[in-house]
């Protein structure tokens, strides 16, 4: 049986391989989230229906409008793309890092001459070389390398927090245009009535039925309706300048964007009632954090692992002769191995030891502090869904009696047995009424939103896992 050869080059190599395994990292364990297990408000019982980290935006969104401009806004938005970006240049970083747990081999061809006894000694080497490798026998390298690892894993889940932002942008302020227009029709309509009551009181004015103060309660009213008519326009082209922004061009041709229903036909799917706060933990911004805080703990293997000596490798195989022609001849290699052990350095390893703990301290309460902002978020949107449908219930019926009412005064300020003054504030009463309503179903939809959002809904799948 042949057994093959082993040169001493390769059986040094070999050996720095199989060494470079210890680790001073400490043990990573998830710090325990400093909230309560069950959102206030939120059902215990048994979850029914996708949870919103696992719903995709495209089945979240009720229309085919929404759809398309999350579509546009993916494609094109500045900060996302950025944030993508991001991404890529944090892989590169690891790549480069994880590169120092392999030797670097170059080829090389060397001459060099020399005097010797009057004359000159000349002499060729052509071969490969391994130039100042570490042996990590600490595991200083490795856990710089699972440290850069764990930021790449946490740029990803900011793009994937960017993402989430971006939907719920989109869909935010998209419901607002549609609530600017409900409003509008609606203050454009009484603008309308109002002008036909100055009308009609000028008309009584002039007979002599009417006294002055109501023609100048039927001007300022109607001046009134028409300033607000002015303020919600201004209000409805900054929402579309905020809209462009997101979808980082200008809106398509109404040729090539599905038209907007109505406010009231405006559907977002259903999200569970039955939430417990683990569901945070799928969040990408908490999954950031914690891939932060990984990094953070590796660092401190790293500072460890520089108490401990350093030894570097460098190595070369190849050929070496005294003549050009005879390069190839002859075989040689060279083998050199260095050890460091730091003997007094005024305190700069302890201090970095002392600086990655004081790291990892803060990225834990990093951790903590995004876990309670996140509930938080979940349970303000929690109330709001527990509340607003019941206070919409409300306002509808309030706006419906305004609305009876403003009829009814109607046809008594036409047959002249009523003034012009019960009239508009009647009139008065029913818009802020129905302006009350608009405003209860954008909130309503825009908490579904926010709800959908602070769950880690629309993300998108990632690259990592935490721990």
């Amino acid at each position: 049986m042949h057994v093959p050869r082993i040169t001493r080059p390769a059986l040094a190599l070999s050996l720095a391989l199989a060494l470079s395994a210890c680790s001073f990292i400490p043990t990573y364990q998830r710090p325990a989230a400093p909230v309560p297990a069950v959102f206030p408000g939120a059902s215990t019982a048994a979850q029914e229906g996708v949870a919103a980290a696992d719903l995709a935006w495209a089945d979240f969104l009720g229309d085919a409008r929404l759809r398309r401009l999350v579509e546009l806004a993916l494609k094109n938005n500045r900060d996302l793309r950025v944030a993508t970006l991001n991404v890529e240049q944090v892989r590169a970083q690891f790549g480069v890092q994880r590169a120092d747990l392999l030797p670097t081999l170059g080829g090389g061809l060397q001459a060099s001459s020399a005097p010797v006894n009057g004359g000159n000694q000349r002499s060729y080497t052509a071969g490969l070389q391994v130039s100042g490798f570490e042996l990590d026998l600490f595991g200083r390298v490795k856990s710089l390398t699972e440290a850069a690892a764990a930021r790449y894993f946490a740029s990803d889940e900011g793009r994937r927090a960017a993402q989430v932002a971006l939907v719920a942008g989109v869909a935010t302020v998209e419901l607002a245009l549609r609530a600017d227009d409900e409003l509008l029709r609606i203050t454009r309509r009484t603008l309308a009535s109002r002008e036909e009551a100055l009308k009609l009181t000028r008309v009584r004015f002039d007979g002599g039925v009417a006294a002055e103060p109501e023609v100048q309660v039927a001007n300022s009213l109607l001046a009134a309706a028409r300033a607000n008519v002015l303020a919600l326009q201004r209000q409805r082209a900054q929402n579309q300048n905020a809209l462009v922004l997101l979808l980082g061009q200008a809106l398509p041709d109404a040729d090539d964007l599905p038209a907007a229903p109505a406010l009231d036909a405006s559907v977002l799917r259903a999200l569970p009632a039955a939430l417990q706060s683990d569901v945070l933990l799928q969040r990408p911004d908490i999954r950031q954090s914690e891939q932060a805080l990984v990094a953070a703990n590796a660092n401190i293997g790293a500072a460890r692992a520089a108490f401990f000596p350093r030894i570097a490798l460098t190595g070369s195989v190849g050929f070496a002769s005294n003549e050009l022609k005879g390069l190839f001849d002859n075989t040689a290699w060279s083998f050199t191995g260095q050890l460091l052990q730091p003997l007094f350095d005024a305190g700069r390893n302890q201090a970095n030891l002392d600086n990655a703990r004081a790291g990892r301290e803060i990225a834990v309460a990093q951790y903590e502090r995004a876990i309670q902002t996140a509930f938080r978020e979940v349970a303000d949107a929690l109330a709001g869904r527990a509340t607003l449908g019941d206070q919409l219930a409300a306002q509808q019926a309030q706006a419906e009696a305004e609305t009876r009412r403003l009829a009814l005064a109607d046809l008594l300020f036409k047959g002249g047995a009523a003034s012009a003054l019960d009239r508009l504030d009647a009139e008065r009463s029913a818009l802020a009424a129905q302006q009350a309503v608009v405003q209860l179903q954008l909130a309503q939809l825009q908490n579904n939103v926010q709800l959908y959002r602070a769950l880690g809904g629309g993300a998108g799948p990632g690259l990592a896992t935490p721990r």
